[in-house]
């Protein structure tokens, strides 16, 4: 081979190489922070913070009665959604690259897109309800099912006289093995 068809071999291989690892989706373009936040401004992922928030401040002003219910309203504030915010575009980062964001945002923007943030609240308020019902149905059956067995007591407690076991592995005593 002469040693210009060696060169040109050469920057052919380099040029493939380079193609295969701009191709390859370890070094995709990783989403900008920009991008991220424009995907949860078209989620309204604040809104849904300030929700949680005002929820949790419901909840613990119920637990902390003492406490002013004016403390609550200011604890809470657009300044603490902003910051809890900023540190979720990192994890967007990781799971998503810049494309992604890119049909991320297409596709939310889209009519469709759109319908299923307006719809999402309901359908998940809907789907907790199904589940914490189906949750109490299921603890209930068990319950009934391990008193039947007599795994447990009538008051839902493990029986008194169950002998403490030795834990695996270890010998009870010196003529254990």
């Amino acid at each position: 081979m002469k040693p210009t068809s060696i060169k040109r071999a050469c920057r052919m291989l380099a040029g493939s190489a380079a193609l295969a690892l701009a191709c390859s989706p370890a070094w995709a373009a990783q989403a900008s922070a920009k991008q991220v936040r424009e995907l949860m401004d078209v989620f309204g992922v604040n809104r849904m913070f300030q929700q949680m928030n005002t929820q949790m401040a419901g909840m613990m002003g119920q637990q902390l009665p003492c406490v002013p219910a004016s403390y609550w309203n200011h604890f809470l504030d657009e300044k603490g959604v902003q910051a809890l915010s900023e540190k979720m575009i990192p994890i967007y980062q990781r799971h998503f690259t810049a494309e992604d964001i890119d049909g991320l945002l297409k596709f939310y923007r889209s009519p469709l897109g759109r319908k299923v943030v307006a719809e999402m609240p309901a359908t998940m308020a809907e789907g907790m309800q199904v589940g914490q019902q189906w949750g109490r149905e299921r603890s209930q059956a068990m319950m009934e099912q391990l008193q039947k067995d007599g795994t447990i007591t009538g008051e839902g407690r493990c029986p008194a006289s169950a002998p403490a076991q030795p834990a695996l592995g270890k010998p009870a005593g010196k003529g254990s093995r």
